[in-house]
């Protein structure tokens, strides 16, 4: 399969998964914590399809397209294993899901992330919140849930927190 091709799997299959969740969420309470914005297509989408929902985004740097930019409260600027841990505080409130797109690609350093990242992600997400993630995570207290027909396993993993 071309690079190209595989993008455009990967991108239906988030889109169908985002908007999936936007549905579930309707009765949790909490912000959306965007990890890793990117260029701002995620948080765009987020924006369209949660309107009047807080969406607060993380990444080490702005990479973004200008209309993509959120305003200065909702985006964390940071390495995020270090602003994820303290932002509670600024966010106000457990979130009602987290997305995670921090895959690097290198199996080594996606361990070291997911050794990290879990706890953090335990932490500020609410009871009955959703995780949508690129990296398979160690999450006790979590439910892994099924993927719609037509994604592929392992494209995507999604999980719901007890409560």
């Amino acid at each position: 399969m071309s690079r190209l091709d595989s993008f455009i799997r990967r991108m239906t299959a988030q889109k169908i998964l985002l908007e999936r969740i936007a549905e579930w969420i309707a009765p949790v309470a909490g912000p959306v914590l965007e990890l890793g914005l990117g260029n701002g297509r995620t948080f765009d989408h987020l924006r369209e399809i949660l309107p009047g929902r807080e969406i607060f985004a993380f990444d080490r740097n702005l990479y973004c397209h200008p209309s993509c930019v959120p305003d200065d409260h909702h985006m964390i600027v940071g390495e995020i294993r270090e602003t994820l841990e303290f932002c509670g505080p600024r966010i106000g409130a457990k979130a009602a899901l987290i997305h995670c797109d921090l895959g690097s690609g290198d199996p080594t350093t996606d361990l070291a992330t997911c050794a990290w990242l879990s706890p953090l992600i335990d932490r500020h997400l609410g009871p009955g919140g959703y995780v949508l993630s690129g990296l398979q995570l160690d999450l006790d207290g979590f439910d892994p849930m099924d993927l719609p027909e037509g994604i592929r396993p392992g494209r995507y993993h999604l999980y719901r927190k007890h409560g």
